[in-house]
């Protein structure tokens, strides 16, 4: 189960960026303008569509100025509040996404004919790293070596 967590996090590095930007940019345009917008719709107690739609799309051309709104008019409860709720659905999903591109395998990933089965330069104690026949990236069969040089290749043969 490790070698799932492990490729997932590999896999997702630049994505964890990326969400954390996408959440932080929409804690501050969407859940401030709904906030502030929510808030103002219902200081007379009932909800008024008509005034949380004309609040909403003023709010949501200057965030900045709404985050602003939001803590000089009190309107702080109602944005933590919807930020906790956004940041719940949000975790959840990305979640999700980084679980569907965890590694189906211990071996998803790793490339025929590399050198991945071995470990620590391992492979050097047969293979040599700079001369010799050419069996992968970085890897060679030294054609000066004495006793067994015996090579079973397996796979095709491309031409770029």
């Amino acid at each position: 189960m490790n070698y799932k967590i492990e490729g997932a996090l590999k896999r997702n590095r630049k994505n964890f960026i990326i969400f954390a930007i996408l959440w932080v940019i929409i804690a501050i345009v969407v859940v401030a303008s709904y906030a502030y917008s929510s808030h103002t719709a219902s200081i007379d107690g009932k909800f008024n569509i008509q005034v949380f739609l004309q609040t909403f799309a003023t709010s949501i051309t200057n965030p900045f100025a709404t985050m602003g709104k939001i803590f000089t008019e009190g309107a702080i409860e109602t944005y933590f509040s919807t930020l906790l709720v956004v940041t719940i659905f949000y975790s959840i999903f990305f979640f999700i996404g980084i679980f569907r591109s965890a590694p189906k395998n211990e071996y998803t990933d790793i490339e025929h004919g590399s050198s991945d089965w071995s470990q620590r330069g391992e492979q050097y104690q047969i293979l040599d790293r700079k001369k010799g026949i050419i069996l992968a990236e970085n890897n060679y069969l030294p054609v000066d070596k004495r006793g067994n040089v015996n090579v079973l290749v397996v796979g095709r043969i491309r031409f770029w």
